[in-house]
């Protein structure tokens, strides 16, 4: 197995971790679809950027919430180029509170998108998936840190990782992995958003490497999982946190 002529769907991947995960399989070979779900212009720039470097790639819209627009945008996929052999399950957002302070909307949005997003994307990767193909969930570290403020996210997360060892088992004969990462503090808009420059420093510093992580760093090791010498890993949950934890 090689990367050439393999189709990936990465969803919100118009930015961040995304974007990068998206130049990365591209450069290695794949065909990428660039899923977003509002930031049109972006996504559609780094199509641009992409094809202009030698590498093939289109945007699609779909906001993976909603089921329906999940089968549109494999549908458009399969339109476009014949089929899908990589998922990478990116799409999701973080809102940080206690439990105490939490309310019904920060839960449910983050239910929605970070849970019944990826499980939407999963189940039709299940159903339409190529033999021979990937599938890689994004969760994080925090499941395994625990920290204060974190809960809801997390715990969309740890679902994920379950969802994910689950997959990797009903896809017996298929020859798919289905494996997940779980990216430390990573130098994202994301992950930067509201939080004081004492508290990066901070959380720079809790792994042996005292950075914290980048974009690529973070693509590196999905593009591990989804190409050839990858192929032995399945129902894992990598950990690519600087030794964080």
């Amino acid at each position: 197995m090689n990367s050439q002529n393999r189709i990936a769907i990465v969803t919100g991947a118009s930015r961040g971790i995304g974007a990068a995960i998206a130049q990365r399989l591209a450069a290695d070979g794949h065909t990428v679809v660039i899923n977003y779900a509002g930031n049109a212009a972006d996504a559609e720039r780094l199509a641009a950027t992409i094809e202009k470097a030698g590498g093939h790639a289109i945007s699609a819209q779909a906001d993976v919430s909603d089921p329906n627009a999940v089968t549109r945008l494999f549908d458009a996929a399969e339109a476009a180029f014949g089929g899908v052999d990589v998922l990478v399950n990116n799409a999701g957002i973080m809102k940080l509170s206690s439990i105490a302070e939490s309310d019904d909307a920060l839960f449910d949005s983050q239910i929605a998108i970070n849970l019944k997003g990826t499980f939407n994307a999963m189940r039709l990767a299940a159903r339409r998936l190529r033999d021979g193909g990937r599938i890689v969930n994004l969760s994080t570290s925090v499941v395994g840190l625990k920290l204060e403020n974190y809960s809801v996210y997390a715990a969309t997360k740890a679902a994920v990782e379950t969802l994910t060892a689950i997959a990797s088992k009903e896809l017996r004969g298929r020859s798919i992995t289905v494996n997940a990462i779980a990216p430390g503090p990573t130098a994202t808009d994301l992950f930067l958003n509201g939080k004081s420059p004492e508290l990066i420093e901070r959380l720079s510093r809790m792994n042996p490497l005292e950075r914290l992580g980048t974009p690529a760093d973070i693509a590196n090791a999905v593009a591990f999982l989804v190409g050839p010498d990858g192929g032995w890993i399945n129902g894992q949950v990598l950990r690519a946190n600087g030794g964080m934890i």
